[in-house]
């Protein structure tokens, strides 16, 4: 049976998917066979396993500190927020159906049976599992029905290290307020994590020492405040404020239900490049590159380039003859129409950017695949990225025809991307995500905009996963410096 700990926030963005991260990453280079668990996540930015499973990037990325395979058990619950009061359910990675926050919650106790068959399953076979909260656990008026906070430490027998976010302001009263509101469950919290801490760590100390003392329950690390290139999940990641522009200036249209932002964060390890993040005409510039993102609805965020005035700018943009690239959503958003004929997202229809002639059907089968393959036969602006492999997952409703050809399907039998519609002059669609991790790729991509600003250096060929591992190894450096990790593992030897 497996060692666990729970790492639970005093709010949403404290830092809680991070620090479990560097636990697991931690436990893992102990020699623990260490596994992620999130029973409940709600996130737009998702994964698919390699048997074509959905689950939340945090836990994908957690399994990846861990050193382990990517597993749908390790969130077997996942909502994906399609408009503001509905989301569609996922379980065990296959659609359940679309719900309203009501819907859900009145049938929320249909699903706790997966999330214990999940943990269950793990518990037998991993040595250590580290499970992240979600929100907070002081949520009193939907306590009776949980199953991801508390309720889950319950199910677990979980001791639970609260983490709060100092940079907020009111760190201290929030940890004490979470405790006290939470009496009943007091003998779950064993100690306190401060994250986001900007200063000198001895003006801190006295107030460390009273919440100790008004609550009985320890400190167990100041962590500073550092930023880390990894993958973020949520809709209040920093990346997404970031609108500074760099040598090489990339421009990503923030969408109101932008998903997998991750596609880009590879850009961010090359310091001649900027990924800005916009949502208004004021803010456009003249990028080197315009990418329309991911969406988990496609119509209405369509409408929202509409109705901001954005459409103009990126029409404006694309007789420049600069690259444009939709991914996904933004692939979608490309084409002439989307339908949406059975309401699988807004219902109804929109008219699209009609950069690529073609049309895009939801339909009720959702595409989830692992894919690698190779650019073939593009012409046009991106021609220069013929030959150069990738890997990556598609993870879509809605199908792309043209004359009467489905265009979704872009891969020939080995898996190499065709140009059936795909690439149009200097603009290219497609639907898989991560295509850009290939270090190949990246590099063609930076090569092609400097060399047309006049920049005669090119870029340096970077492994990202080795990149990504590093960053890992950094978060898991910076948590041993910072936590009494040894006081940890005997609170994990103790359990409740």
């Amino acid at each position: 049976m497996a060692k666990c700990i729970m790492v639970q926030g005093t709010s949403s963005n404290v830092g809680k998917s991070l620090i479990s991260a560097g636990l697991c990453r931690i436990f893992a280079q102990a020699g623990y066979k260490t596994a992620p668990f999130k029973s409940q996540n709600m996130a737009l930015n998702s994964y698919i396993t390699k048997d074509g499973l959905e689950i939340g990037r945090a836990q994908a990325v957690q399994a990846e500190c861990a050193y382990q395979h990517i597993d749908v058990r390790f969130n077997p619950v996942l909502l994906k927020p399609t408009g503001s009061k509905t989301s569609q359910i996922i379980i065990n990675g296959e659609i359940y159906g679309n719900m309203t926050a009501g819907e859900y919650f009145a049938e929320k106790h249909k699903f706790f049976k997966y999330i214990k068959e999940s943990y269950e399953s793990l518990n037998k076979e991993y040595d250590v599992i580290v499970i992240e909260g979600a929100g907070s656990p002081a949520e009193i008026n939907l306590n009776h029905k949980d199953f991801v906070n508390m309720g889950m430490a319950q199910t677990a027998h979980a001791p639970v290290l609260l983490a709060g976010d100092i940079d907020k302001g009111g760190v201290f009263a929030s940890l004490y307020g979470t405790v006290e509101l939470l009496k009943e469950y007091k003998k779950y919290f064993k100690g306190f994590i401060i994250n986001k801490f900007r200063g000198d760590k001895a003006i801190l100390e006295p107030g460390l020492l009273q919440i100790e003392k008004l609550t009985g329950i320890d400190v167990l690390g100041v962590l500073p405040y550092e930023k880390f290139n990894i993958d973020e999940e949520d809709s209040l990641a920093e990346i997404l404020k970031n609108n500074t522009k760099g040598l090489i200036d990339i421009a990503v249209i923030r969408l109101p239900r932008i998903s997998n932002f991750t596609d880009f964060a590879v850009f961010e390890y090359y310091d001649e490049v900027k990924v800005r993040y916009i949502n208004n005409i004021a803010d456009f510039g003249e990028p080197d590159l315009l990418i329309i993102p991911g969406t988990k609805n496609t119509i209405d965020d369509m409408r929202y380039i509409r109705s901001s005035g954005l459409i103009t700018k990126i029409m404006q943009y694309a007789e420049t003859g600069k690259g444009i690239i939709g991914v996904c959503g933004g692939y979608q958003m490309l084409t002439s129409i989307i339908k949406d004929p059975d309401n699988m997202e807004a219902g109804g229809y929109v008219q699209g950017l009609n950069l690529i002639k073609a049309e895009t059907v939801f339909e009720k089968e959702k595409i989830r695949t692992v894919i690698q393959g190779k650019f073939n036969n593009i012409t046009g602006y991106f021609s220069f990225l013929n030959g150069a492999e990738f890997s990556g997952y598609e993870i879509h409703m809605g199908k792309t025809y043209a004359d009467n050809r489905n265009i979704s399907e872009i891969k020939d039998t080995n898996g190499n991307i065709k140009n059936d519609g795909l690439s149009v002059d200097n603009i290219l669609g497609t639907y898989i995500h991560g295509i850009f991790d290939s270090s190949d790729v990246a590099k063609r991509i930076i090569d092609k905009l400097m060399q047309e600003k006049g920049i005669e250096n090119q870029a340096e060929e970077k492994n990202i996963n080795e990149l990504r591992n590093k960053e890992y190894d950094k978060l898991a450096d910076m948590l041993m410096k910072n936590l009494n990790i040894s006081k940890i593992y005997e609170i994990m030897e103790k359990g409740v």
